[in-house]
């Protein structure tokens, strides 16, 4: 997952996902309501703002979002 160019917004939520079951953690997307593609990734008590799903996420948008959900890119090697 070093690899962040590659990574679309759906597949970092099912990684996410996959790696709270994992860590028996709950996991929850919530798709928003009315326009836009944007959604809320909640790990935890933590919570991320994912963009649109279909889109790729940059590279800074990636940590951020890491970082908001107490997470390192070694979590997910």
């Amino acid at each position: 997952m070093s690899d962040t160019g590659s990574v679309r917004g759906s597949e970092f939520v099912r990684r996410i996902q996959v790696l709270g079951k994992e860590r028996g953690v709950e996991t929850r997307w919530a798709a928003h309501r009315g326009k836009g593609s944007h959604g809320l990734l909640y790990y935890g008590s933590r919570i991320t703002t994912v963009r649109n799903l279909k889109d790729e996420v940059d590279k800074r948008a990636y940590h951020n979002m890491l970082k908001q959900l107490g997470l390192s890119e070694k979590d997910f090697e």
